[in-house]
């Protein structure tokens, strides 16, 4: 079983950017495939971004060429980096463990102002 909390999100205007994080316990996270999914007021959950045991990665086209999802296994923790963010990119964004995902992190709020 692998525990997941999210950190990073907050407010930001157009253009501009920000680094989620998921920091793991319980299991490293180099032994899962771990995604980045988003879910907009009023819409479902979408997957935007995951990234293999290997190492491939998947974007969205909503997201590809701005977001970089990565993995640091000496921090147990894998990232969402965010550049021109949009303001339809304002959702609460969730980690997830497993594919399909088997574990959910409990979510941070990211809100682009334009």
């Amino acid at each position: 079983q692998v525990q997941l909390v999210e950190s990073g999100g907050g407010l930001v205007q157009a253009g501009g950017s920000l680094r989620l994080s998921c920091a793991a316990s319980g299991r490293t996270v180099s032994s899962y495939f771990m995604g980045w999914f988003r879910q907009a007021p009023g819409k479902g959950r979408e997957s935007i971004a995951d990234i293999s045991r290997n190492g491939v990665t998947y974007y969205a086209d909503s997201v590809k060429g701005r977001f970089t999802i990565s993995r640091d296994n000496a921090k147990n923790t894998v990232y969402l980096q965010m550049n021109s963010l949009k303001p339809e990119d304002t959702a609460v964004y969730y980690c997830a463990a497993g594919n399909p995902p088997e574990y959910w992190g409990q979510g941070t709020q990211v809100t682009v102002s334009s």
